[in-house]
């Protein structure tokens, strides 16, 4: 990766300070802080320019005038943390998931473009990257090569000079996650081309193989892959690790992980911290509660973990691998000053936080809030969709069948639809997916859904189509028409009116809310839905891998009810 920010004249400043001709913008003295390379703590004062570091070591500047003094004594410092995997539009959005996160010493993200792909031509997503990049917080992307569901216009999104425009970015580190891999095995080219492009632009490329046995792991090294974050086993993980892939282990909402994953390779002895990441993968807000990377760094430690191996895996480890240790996970001369300040290594949320060198956080408060973007590229939703009775039509001898959370199956009913109206002694529910802008629908029938939900409407989907589940027909109009209103969202109602809902106003599909605030919004939706009769562990996942073609074994997508397996439409989707 080239330099990115810092201009000629930028540079002789720097310089200036360094010959004592400048005074740096900040001193940190006193400061014991984690030194990546050397892997052990030491002690000395940090210089810092802006945002820069120009030097950290034993020595003092020459030069101080107006310079901002700031005593470490007692703290310990370690670089700021990267989060490797982010999808960050779980209900939250880009911004405002970095603006929380920072406040727990997350400065860094590696971010997902599906959202931004489909939503928006690369011209008008762009405008929204580069406004990012401005704020006191690191932004990186993926470029992704495959939608992971059935787009019925998915040869006009990813064609080559779309996803060449994506890999000529500076910002863009890694292709993928390739959840199409199946593809590169049945002799897809295309996909082929775009993964060599990438790696010949230096880009990473990140699979998504969840149980991939040791044949597919070889073959996936042998198409380009780099690294994999679907390990949910030590065997998995020392598999992983023996065909020479990067490992991220994951503790999200979905798969909490970490904490056996770790023990497991203390308890076996395996000396390969260095080759490790961590992850929250994209969590749903209520996991954030109590914190981001900083989360993981904590689990890590009460497994046993070495601090400095821990703080390694959420810093330096990432910009190793990602080639940026120039900029990110080193408190040296050169890189950004992200810096959290620590009661202790035992301790890693952060009392103090610093991001290209302004304060996000002093004395465990806020002092800096990331400055808005804009984000009118996203259309408003404005659906113009009326939907009537004769939408409404199930009469399909089979449906979807919830196995968890995220896995559904296929199952055959004989239940008397045409009513409109399901009793609440089953946990059968009406399905409809309907386009957005109202071309066609798909109505099926969906088992273990919960068992007395009238009606739910949701934008929020991989898509951007509407999401209807209830037990009751008017009910489900009720809530769509209740989500039109307020130009996106998720809504439950019963008897008539409104239990639960989440506005998204960014495109009906993000919120523009605070994440604070998203997460209580969140509960009472989680709560409501569990007292209905949800039961499974993250609605918010549930509802985003509905259309999601690279789980097992049936989906609900723009082309109709889809058959993972035999990758063949069963039931097409009706034009309106």
């Amino acid at each position: 990766m080239q330099h990115p920010n810092w201009k000629i004249q930028d540079i002789r400043q720097q310089i200036k300070v360094i010959d004592g001709k400048k005074s740096p913008s900040m001193v940190i003295i006193n400061a014991r802080y984690l030194h990546s390379i050397l892997k052990k703590w030491i002690e000395g004062n940090i210089w810092i320019l802006g945002d820069r570091i120009v030097y950290a070591g034993p020595k003092m500047p020459t030069n101080m005038e107006g310079t901002e003094i700031v005593d470490a004594a007692g703290k310990t410092i370690v670089p700021g943390y990267i989060e490797p995997h982010v999808h960050p539009f779980q209900l939250y959005n880009p911004h405002s998931l970095a603006d929380y996160a920072g406040q727990t010493g997350t400065t860094t993200f590696l971010s997902d473009n599906l959202m931004f792909f489909l939503a928006l031509n690369n011209t008008d997503a762009f405008a929204i990257l580069d406004e990012l990049k401005e704020l006191p917080f690191s932004f990186y992307w993926w470029m992704r090569f495959d939608s992971q569901t059935e787009l019925i216009r998915e040869h006009n999104l990813f064609t080559s000079a779309s996803i060449k425009e994506w890999g000529e970015r500076q910002d863009v580190l890694l292709g993928g996650e390739l959840t199409g891999w199946p593809r590169l095995t049945a002799g897809d080219d295309q996909m082929l081309y775009w993964i060599q492009a990438a790696r010949a632009n230096h880009k990473k490329i990140e699979m998504h193989l969840p149980g991939a046995s040791s044949r597919t792991l070889a073959k996936m090294k042998l198409f380009g892959g780099d690294g994999d974050h679907e390990s949910m086993t030590i065997e998995e993980v020392e598999d992983r690790l023996l065909h020479g892939y990067a490992v991220t282990l994951r503790h999200s909402s979905i798969r909490p992980d970490l904490p056996i994953l770790l023990k497991d390779i203390l308890s076996r002895e395996l000396d390969v911290f260095d080759q490790l990441m961590m992850t929250t993968d994209g969590a749903t807000p209520t996991f954030y509660e109590d914190g981001i990377v900083d989360k993981c760094i904590r689990v890590a430690l009460e497994a046993g973990v070495e601090p400095i191996k821990a703080y390694q895996m959420a810093s330096y480890n990432v910009a190793n691998y990602y080639d940026v240790t120039h900029l990110h996970g080193v408190i040296a001369t050169g890189r950004y000053a992200d810096l959290n300040f620590l009661e202790d290594e035992l301790n890693p949320t952060p009392v103090d936080v610093l991001s290209k060198g302004i304060w996000l956080k002093r004395n465990n408060e806020r002092t800096h809030s990331l400055e808005k973007i804009d984000f009118s590229k996203f259309d408003n939703m404005a659906i113009n969709v009326n939907l009537t009775e004769d939408d409404f039509q199930f009469s399909m001898p089979f449906g979807i069948e919830m196995v968890n959370d995220v896995i559904t199956k296929p199952y055959s009913t004989n239940l008397h639809t045409s009513d409109g109206d399901l009793a609440e002694d089953h946990d059968e529910c009406y399905l409809m997916l309907v386009d957005r802008e109202g071309k066609w629908r798909v109505n099926t029938l969906i088992k273990g859904f919960a068992d007395a939900i009238e009606g739910f409407a949701t934008s929020y989907s991989v898509t951007g189509d509407i999401i209807l589940i209830g037990k009751n027909v008017d009910a489900m109009m009720l809530a769509f028409n209740e989500m039109k209103r307020m130009g996106g969202g998720l809504v439950l109602v019963e008897d008539g009116e409104v239990i639960a809902s989440i506005p998204l106003t960014i495109g009906g599909l993000l919120s523009a809310e605070p994440v604070e605030t998203i997460i209580e919004q969140e509960y009472r939706l989680k709560a409501a839905l569990k007292e209905r009769g949800f039961k499974h562990g993250d609605a918010i996942y549930t509802l985003l891998f509905l259309q999601s073609t690279h789980l097992p074994y049936i989906r609900v997508t723009q082309r109709g009810i889809f058959d993972v397996l035999k990758k063949q439409v069963l039931f097409p989707s009706v034009m309106r």
